[in-house]
Parts: structure tokens; sequence; C-alpha cells
């Protein structure tokens, strides 16, 4: 009998879109705040923009994800939402008035909730439980590649151009526009198309609770505690630059970091299908309670070239991680819904934990007590997981024994 193929062709090219939509996106973040400035934001202006955006990708994951389910179909979700992403990029280049600006923002975010918890779906349809780990690792480790190398190409570009911020808008758009093309090359799944439900309220998602498992619950609880401790990269790397690195010493530590995950993350995968996906998370929340519990503590730039590739794997052993685990606590014809539901309060609460770390580094006028309640917080969150997991497998136990 012939041997299945782990990573398909639809999780090939899915992993394809991803890699080509993240160059374009970060090969924009280093500039977003500087491009933001020279066209007359200020500081508590680029805030709000970045929370509205961010609370409407995140809302709008809980409902398109909800609205898959129920119409049976993934693709049309994903190939709208990199869409709307790849062309709301140059539109930032065209005006730069502050409305056009926050409809442009927006509209990207919308594409990224729109297409995520379909995307997400789409991948655990073509998995099994024994291999989701290697197949959300894959994805992530080509989505991160992309992330590596986005910044890289800003970087050349802004080294012979400096300053000229509105043309890299619109080469942006060159890999969102490949990414909208490999989207027509992804099948639907004929069985998808039953039981198509009409109607659907915005908030519906969030009934989901109701009639979710116990395994769903208790899991959800610990990732969004983690997700109230873990707050915005942006504020990991405001502290390298508060230690006297240069901005271009910034981005090269932000590109290291996404090198590692993108590297670690389809071995991280492997390792989980091993050993399990719930030692690997618990493995990597350890991680980051260790980084964010030493890195305001030291400026030697070795130590942090340590850290930071700390916290690329434990994004590794986590974000894909995470996803896997939830598409296994949940009936597989909800999956877009139960992903959704824990990315949609995830983004709410991680912008909740920017502003209390932000508030916390401000008024304290240093990084350390932030970076250390963060630490001691996702460190618990770690101990409860430990203790959820165990008492699973207990129960699992004496079930198969009765």
């Amino acid at each position: 009998m012939e041997k299945k193929k782990i990573i398909t062709k639809t999780i090939w090219i899915l992993s394809f879109v991803s890699l080509c939509t993240d160059i374009a996106s970060e090969m924009l973040y280093p500039v977003m705040p500087i491009y933001l400035k020279s066209i007359g934001f200020g500081f508590l202006l680029i805030g709000i923009l970045e929370g509205i955006a961010e609370a409407i990708a995140g809302l709008s994951k809980g409902y398109f994800g909800n609205l898959s389910d129920s119409v049976g179909k993934r693709v049309p979700f994903i190939r709208f939402g990199y869409g709307l992403s790849a062309i709301a990029k140059p539109m930032l280049a065209v005006f730069s008035y502050i409305g056009w600006v926050f409809f442009a923002r927006t509209l990207d975010r919308l594409g990224k909730g729109m297409r995520t918890s379909a995307r997400d779906a789409m991948l655990s349809d073509e998995s099994t439980s024994e291999n989701k780990g290697k197949v959300f690792g894959f994805h992530r480790s080509m989505d991160t590649l992309g992330a590596a190398i986005g910044p890289c190409f800003a970087l050349l570009y802004l080294f012979f151009y400096p300053q000229e911020y509105r043309f890299l808008f619109l080469i942006a758009f060159i890999p969102g526009i490949i990414a909208i093309m490999l989207t027509f090359f992804i099948k639907e799944n004929a069985k998808k198309q039953e039981n198509v439900k009409k109607n659907i309220s915005f908030f519906q998602y969030l009934s989901y609770w109701k009639r979710a498992n116990i395994q769903y619950k208790r899991l959800i609880i610990g990732l969004l505690a983690f997700t109230l401790f873990n707050s915005s990269d942006a504020l990991l790397l405001l502290v390298v630059k508060f230690q006297g690195a240069s901005d271009l010493e910034v981005i090269g530590f932000y590109i290291f970091f996404n090198l590692v995950y993108a590297i670690s993350s389809y071995p991280a995968g492997i390792l989980a299908d091993k050993i399990g996906l719930q030692k690997i998370l618990i493995f990597g929340l350890f991680l980051f309670s260790v980084v964010y519990g030493t890195i305001s503590f030291t400026n030697h730039w070795l130590f942090l070239g340590i850290l930071f590739a700390l916290y690329g794997i434990y994004y590794a052993t986590t974000e894909g991680i995470a996803k896997a685990l939830i598409s296994n606590f949940c009936e597989k014809q909800e999956t877009a819904t139960a992903i959704g539901f824990y990315s949609s309060f995830s983004s709410i609460f991680a912008l909740l934990a920017s502003i209390f770390a932000g508030f916390l580094w401000e008024k304290t006028g240093s990084s350390h007590l932030p970076f250390l309640i963060s630490s001691f917080g996702v460190f618990c969150v770690a101990i409860y997981l430990v203790k959820i997991f165990s008492e699973s497998k207990s129960l699992k136990n004496n079930s198969e024994n009765n």
C-alpha cells in the first residue's frame, strides 16, 4: 500500500501563500511606524490605529471562522482574506489622510481575520491527529521564513533609497499578488459542501463555548491566561533599543529571531508528534518565562542573541502547536469556529497585555517590572497546563483500564 503523504499539495500551497504574504507584511514592519510619523501620525494616533486594527482582526477571526464552518467552505475565505491584505498595502502609499490610512490598515487586518481560521481549519483537515505537529510546524516554518526575508528586502531597499518609504509599499504588492494567484490552485474538499447554514450573526461564534468539551475549555483558559501576560514583541525590541542597540541592530535581532523561528518550527512539530503536543507546548512556555525574566537585565549582544534564539524556539514550540492541540479537542466540522473563538479573544487579550505592560513601563521608568510579571505569570500558566494535561491523561488511562 502506498504511504500517504503528510505534507500534501494543499499544505504546500497554503505554506507558500503564507510565505509570500509574510514577505509583503514584514517588508513593511520595520518602516511602518517611521512612515506613519513622516506623514504626521503621533505616537498616540499610531497606538490607536494599531489597537483598532488588531481588535478588528481578532473579532473577525471568530466570525469568519464560524461562517466558514457554517457554509462548509474554506477557500473563499482564504482567497478573499489574502486578497484584501494584498490590496491594502499599496493603498497606504496612495494618500496620507488619517481616515484613508485607518481604512487601509483596517482592511489589511480584516483580511487576516477573514482567512486565518479557515486556513488553519484546512491545515487540520489535511492532517491526522498523529501528524498535526508536523503539518502546523511546516506551515509555521514557511510562514516565518517570509517574516525573515521581508525585513531583509526592506533593509536592502532602504540602503539604496533611504527615506523613500512610499515606493516600498508598492513593492510589497508584488509578493501579495503572487500569494493571491497561488490560492487559485487550492482545491476545496467536496465534503465541505453539506449542511449549509445561513443568517450567521457576527457574535454567534461566542455560543461555541457552551457546547465545547471540557478539554477544549481547560486548554483555552490556559492559553488565554498566557496571552494576558504576553505583550507585543515590539516591547521586546524596544528593550534592546533602550539598551543601546542601533536601529539596524534592532532589525538584525528581529531577522535573527525569525530565522530561528522558521528553522525550528518543523523539527518542533516532528518532535511534538513523537512525544506529545502538550509537552512541547509546556516546554515553549517555560522558555518564554526564561527569556522575559532575564532580557531586561542584560545589554551584552551575545547574551541578547542567545535570548532571541530561545525566543524563536519558544514561538516554534507554541504557535502552531497550540492550534494543532485546539483542533484535536473539537469536532472536525467546527474546527474553524474553535480556532476562531480562541484567536478572537487572544487578539483582544494581547492588546490588553501590551497596554498594561506599556503603562507599567511608563509609570516605573523601567522595563524590569512588566517583564518580570510576564515571566512569573507565564510560569504559573505552564504549571496549570502541566496539571490539566496530567489529569486528562489519568482520566484517559482509567477509562481504558475500565
